[in-house]
């Protein structure tokens, strides 16, 4: 006979022991989006299964020239990446808990971190979390744990889908989350020094920032560090081939997305959160860390350290409630790290840089458009406000091949002509033009 475990008695008793119904305990879940039950169609053979996704497949439009950016952008990936990664030593690697028989992966995750400390100028790195986001909220947490005060300062051109993550991973905390509006494009400075005293914990900054813009924080981290709280900087990895680093401007954590490196864009994942930070602050950060050590015969060996993985599972204790990492997305960064090189590095974020600037005079060019913050520097994202909403233009330039704008009407009500526009090093002169003579058109 099939073994049927019935749950029922398992459910009552739950639900009697925290005292709620099951109605209550799906109370949060609107009526109209719970499950009614499964009405399953009939099974597909393989040949079949296989017609249909491929009919799901062409569905998706993947052949538009991109121009989008808030985050995540379309860079040239080698060919070398995805055929080292996709070693199955790698490929299909556990969690390295046995040092002995995990040399190489152990390895390849010292030699990450230690990219990650010298493109941003840190002291140590971990090996990795989920997402730029989810870095940024580790960020804040260590921040917190460090000064024992609850009072975090946002500037509003911090992304506000990273700030949007940080609320909701400390919904439930006695955080308080002061958000200052940016002025013109660039950071409030006048507004976060009005917030900073001796209850807050850390000073949360981006650069470039949501709407492109770039900026010198070194002022900012002098502020914080008087009133003896943090600067936490998030980063766009590539840009930092030619900008400052967060290390150099006097920042103590830095975090971004790890998704420009190496990684394409694949729908939305699975991306990379990386976190470095200087030294004192170390035994507070969460994650994976891979170090350097040498056995009793003197030979170069590689450890997890500092962090068991029973740390996080200590409960309150615990430095974070993400016992993972994303080893393989890594993995793919520090490869194109690796190809590209420092010199590849720089020339990768100066065309990126050089065509964003080209083509912001080619669009500013045409008829009704103006750049928002004229006078922001930026690396190799922009705004541009239009005539009419932007909203309308997407869509219709979509439909023209071109993929463009962040919906920043999202987020910030008085732009809803804006559109945020992100050019990298893949974006040909003429695909430029083209562009531009696409959005006079639809104008």
């Amino acid at each position: 006979m099939p073994f049927i475990l019935n749950t029922e008695p398992q459910q009552k008793e739950m639900l009697e022991a925290i005292g709620l119904t099951m109605e209550q305990l799906f109370a949060d879940i609107p009526a109209e989006l719970r499950c009614k039950g499964l009405d399953l169609p009939a099974g597909f053979s393989e040949l079949q299964v296989q017609q249909h996704l491929e009919e799901l497949a062409a569905k998706n439009a993947s052949d538009s020239i991109c121009f989008m950016g808030g985050g995540f952008y379309d860079h040239f990936i080698p060919a070398a990446v995805s055929a080292l990664i996709g070693r199955s030593e790698f490929y299909t690697a556990y969690t390295p808990y046995q040092p002995e028989l995990s040399q190489g992966t152990l390895q390849a995750i010292y030699e990450y971190q230690s990219m990650i400390c010298r493109l941003t100028d840190m002291d140590a790195s971990n090996a990795s979390v989920y997402d730029g986001g989810t870095a940024l909220y580790e960020a804040v947490m260590m921040a917190r744990r460090h000064t024992n005060r609850d009072k975090i300062i946002f500037d509003d051109s911090v992304s506000p889908l990273y700030r949007e993550m940080v609320k909701s991973h400390t919904r439930n905390l006695p955080i308080e989350i002061i958000e200052t509006p940016n002025r013109n494009g660039r950071i409030n400075r006048e507004g976060l020094l009005a917030q900073l005293d001796e209850q807050t914990a850390a000073v949360v900054l981006q650069n470039p920032n949501v709407f492109g813009g770039i900026d010198d924080f070194s002022d900012m981290a002098a502020a914080a560090h008087e009133k003896k709280a943090l600067l936490i900087v998030s980063a766009y990895p590539l840009s930092l081939g030619i900008l400052k680093t967060p290390g150099a401007m006097g920042a103590d954590i830095v975090t971004g997305e790890g998704q420009s490196l190496g990684l394409p864009l694949s729908f939305g994942g699975p991306y990379l959160g990386f976190i470095a930070t200087k030294m004192p602050y170390i035994r507070k950060m969460p994650g994976r860390i891979a170090g350097q050590t040498s056995d009793a015969r003197g030979r170069r060996g590689f450890v997890l350290t500092l962090q068991a993985r029973e740390q996080h599972i200590r409960r309150n204790k615990a430095t974070s409630n993400i016992c993972t990492n994303e080893a393989l997305c890594a993995l793919s960064s520090l490869v194109y790290l690796c190809l590209l090189g420092k010199e590849g590095i720089k020339e990768v974020a100066q065309l990126g840089a050089d065509k964003a600037a080209y083509t912001f005079e080619r669009l500013t060019s045409i008829s009704g458009v103006q750049g928002r913050f004229k006078e922001q520097p930026f690396f190799n994202e922009f705004v541009i406000d239009l005539p009419v909403s932007a909203d309308a233009v997407t869509e219709k330039l979509y439909d023209k091949g071109f993929a463009v704008g962040f919906p920043l009407s999202c987020f910030y009500p008085d732009m809803a002509n804006s559109l945020l526009i992100a050019v990298t090093e893949k974006r040909t002169k003429q695909q430029i033009d083209s562009f531009a003579q696409a959005l006079e058109a639809v104008l």
